[in-house]
């Protein structure tokens, strides 16, 4: 039978999986922040099951910390992408990167 830890670690492994299929496919510049926000989101549900110490000791406190601070760096880095993806969009009215129209 399969664990709690094990489940969460495999579906984080599934969704970072999904997310960097989307990011290599697409050529949308708002997909591709979106696809890599995906793949973070898997990163923190797969690190987040490393820290489950099983049994009812629960979980470890240092991972759910880094989880939360990444959260937020996250946060701030698609701020930044979605702000230079539009100032792109504007600069040379195209929604792609001129290697990916080839």
């Amino acid at each position: 039978m399969i664990d709690t830890a094990m489940l969460y670690g495999l579906t984080g492994a599934g969704v970072v999986g999904i997310g960097l299929y989307g990011f290599l496919s697409l050529r949308h510049l708002l997909r591709r922040v979106l696809a890599f926000n995906v793949v973070g989101s898997g990163i923190f549900l797969m690190f987040g099951a490393a820290g489950y110490r099983g049994g009812g000791a629960g979980a470890d406190p240092v991972p759910q910390a880094l989880i939360i601070t990444g959260i937020v760096v996250a946060l701030a880095a698609t701020a930044l992408a979605v702000g230079l993806t539009l100032a792109h969009a504007r600069a040379s009215g195209r929604r792609t990167l001129p290697e990916d129209d080839t």
